[in-house]
């Protein structure tokens, strides 16, 4: 048998309303080297009984307690066989080309890490047009992540990484989950090449009235514990690359403290910018010394190969969606 290129690892909790056109645009991939696993971290709504729907399309875990989503990664990790594991979170949508896209990215540089890039809808998911369709990808290459030096939008469901990779870390941090991606980050954060995808979109990243990202003063104490770690030694990299581990957190500290002023929250944005502002001068220095020196290019890779099949793929996605 070949070996599989592909696990999709959907994590899904109390999400009836959205996990069935999540699964579906899982399994209307075109790319068939792949497997699509689904962790319901014990549901207490009808999602559950939408996932036994599916049969033995996808494989299926319940699990009897819940856990948290980090737990339900890892969990479906575990079971994975591909060697890119694609996390996707259970209110979240791939695109009908996403899997050709990282596959195309794979064939021309075999990154270690493919940092997706997602598109935002309210609630309902839009329906594609044959216009939508896209011809070319636009990319990044680095040696790193920490060696980034273009925003990307902290997203679980736009995260690739090799399985080998991911199992030489603990996975997941079950006990963190406001900033959970970038803890992950952080642990390889040095792992290897690094592609970054700037079009086309390939998720669907969904906002509703119960996402994670409304409570702000949670993520920043979630900033206070990734700094603890990273002080104690326990990211990727050690003293090497403590300037760019720094930086990246500075990135992230200045744009939680805009978060924080924008939600009128002034003495958590206050506080947090005060007692990290050396960080945030680190990141503006890194992006003042790109800005002069130049960015890294980004380079183009055709898509039409793909471009007939996914018109088949969007019709299916579209239907589900109706």
């Amino acid at each position: 048998m070949q070996d599989l290129l592909f696990s999709i690892v959907i994590a899904c909790y109390n999400q009836q309303d959205f996990v069935r056109e999540s699964v579906h645009s899982a399994l209307s991939q075109r790319h068939e080297s792949k497997e699509v696993i689904v962790v319901d971290d014990a549901s207490q709504d009808g999602t559950a009984e939408i996932l036994h729907g599916f049969g033995e399309s996808i494989a299926f875990v319940k699990l009897t307690h819940n856990q948290g989503a980090c737990a339900a990664r890892n969990r479906g990790a575990s079971l994975a066989r591909g060697k890119y594991l694609v996390f996707l979170d259970g209110d979240d949508v791939l695109m009908p080309w996403a899997l050709d896209t990282y596959s195309r990215l794979i064939s021309a540089g075999t990154p270690t890490i493919i940092l997706g890039h997602a598109a935002v809808c309210r609630k309902d998911v839009p329906r594609l047009r044959e216009q939508d369709l896209p011809r070319e990808i636009r990319f990044v290459e680095y040696p790193r992540f920490f060696a980034k030096d273009r925003p990307w939008i902290y997203n679980t469901s736009t995260l690739i990484v090799e399985r080998a990779v991911f199992c030489a870390t603990d996975g997941w941090s079950p006990e963190i989950f406001y900033q959970d991606i970038q803890d992950f980050l952080n642990k390889i954060g040095t792992a290897g090449k690094t592609t970054l995808l700037l079009a086309p979109a390939t998720v669907w990243y969904r906002f509703h009235n119960t996402n994670a990202s409304y409570k702000v003063p949670a993520f920043i104490d979630g900033i206070y514990l990734l700094l603890v770690k990273a002080k104690a030694g326990l990211y990727a990299g050690g003293r090497q690359h403590r300037l760019e581990r720094s930086a990246w957190f500075g990135g992230l500290i200045f744009y939680w403290v805009k978060k924080a002023f924008s939600c009128h929250l002034y003495s958590l944005g206050f506080k947090l910018f005060t007692s990290k502002a050396w960080f945030i001068m680190l990141a503006s220095i890194r992006r003042g010394a790109a800005w002069l020196t130049g960015r890294r290019p980004v380079q183009i890779l055709p898509l039409e190969h793909a471009c007939r099949s996914n018109e088949s793929a969007m019709r299916t996605v579209n239907g589900s969606f109706a």
